[in-house]
């Protein structure tokens, strides 16, 4: 099964709580405590990222700030400082550049790096992704996770598997018996509802997926059947990509107070629709627009996202899908957000990797 795949070298470099690693390097006080990066909680902040100390307590990244507060009363709030956070993405962008041109930042602290062709530490991808990973830390003063593997979908999992500061390596006749042994929640795009759905079939790993050919699992699953097929086979085609396409464009807005009404949410919206015209114009996106859509999250935290296919979405239609999307649920609103997504234009199994919401 493994002759399928086509082999390269692909290296995922991922920094460990990066932006709360830029924090305790600055501060050296803070190593030992819990410490997390993110909004206030009287403005209805968010975590952005949170060191290892404060995982122990179960704060989490996206995590509303209020309720991390709660479940670690002396978590350490600390306000984002993005210049630092650049200026360490730049300096290791610098060190990748000095092992391969082709490289495909994912966020701020990750990239897929290709390294196929690349001569240094004698080709070996797993000496390259070592010397980088302890340049990162000598130069930088963080530490960042590595996996190894002939492609993306097995390299972004493997750099998660010996977190944190470690690195983690598939080889080409080691791809069928790892990949086996994978749950199918590990599976890019398989959420909680997705997993629920096949266990109901008695799937949970990708063992399981391989007694239902790909006409069966295209059938239950549309589309996504076949991306399911060749991911629990470790089949990944996409290419390291150094020019992203932009997939959607979009704004939200959390209030400090909840919006009670659906009427007070449909006012919000020429707000809104204006500073999405204007990060439209900022992005000078020449990609053709494929579907606009609403995401409202509620009191209860809970989240509904409801789009539509339009290539010029104006003020009125987005009203009328944030109208669909309030009476899903129908309580206060504390986030409003509208956007669009374009159309795509890669083969089905050139599948997108999506941005995590925070590092």
């Amino acid at each position: 099964m493994s002759a399928m795949i086509e082999q390269r070298k692909i290296i995922h470099i991922d920094c460990d709580c990066f932006y709360a690693a830029i924090e305790m390097r600055d501060d050296p006080s803070l190593k030992n405590l819990a410490i997390a990066v993110g909004g206030s909680s009287d403005r209805r902040g968010v975590i952005s990222t949170c060191n290892y100390t404060a995982r122990a307590f179960g704060v989490r990244s996206a995590m509303a700030t209020g309720y991390a507060l709660r479940i670690c009363p002396q978590l350490i709030l600390i306000p984002h400082h993005f210049n630092k956070y650049k200026e360490a993405s730049q300096k290791m962008n610098r060190i990748f550049q000095d092992y391969t041109d082709l490289i495909e930042p994912i966020s701020l602290d990750e990239a897929f790096l290709d390294v196929s062709e690349s001569a240094h530490c004698k080709g070996s991808a797993t000496l390259i992704a070592r010397e980088i990973r302890q340049r990162i830390e000598k130069e930088i003063g963080i530490t960042a996770s590595a996996g190894i593997a002939p492609n993306k979908f097995l390299a972004k999992i493997a750099s998660d598997w010996e977190k944190p500061n470690g690195e983690f390596v598939i080889l080409p006749n080691e791809i069928d018996d790892f990949v086996k042994k994978l749950p199918v929640k590990k599976l890019f795009g398989v959420g909680k509802v997705t997993t629920q759905k096949l266990k109901n079939l008695g799937i949970t790993h990708c063992s399981d997926l391989h007694q239902h050919d790909r006409y069966e699992l295209t059938k239950k699953f549309g589309r996504f059947g076949d991306r399911l097929y060749q991911l629990s086979r470790g089949i990944d085609h996409r290419r390291v990509n150094t020019s992203r396409t932009r997939k959607s464009i979009s704004i939200e807005h959390t209030y400090p107070n909840d919006l009670p009404t659906l009427e007070n949410c449909i006012n919000e919206i020429p707000r809104l629709y204006l500073s999405f015209q204007e990060r439209q114009k900022k992005s000078h996106s020449t990609s053709h627009i494929h579907k606009a859509f609403v995401k409202v999250k509620f009191a209860d935290f809970s989240i509904t996202t409801i789009e539509r296919r339009a290539d010029c979405p104006s003020l009125e239609a987005y009203q009328d899908l944030l109208k669909e999307a309030y009476h899903r649920v129908g309580q206060p609103v504390r986030l409003l957000g509208i956007g669009v997504r374009f159309k795509e234009t890669q083969w089905l199994g050139e599948f997108t990797q999506l941005e995590l919401l925070a590092p």
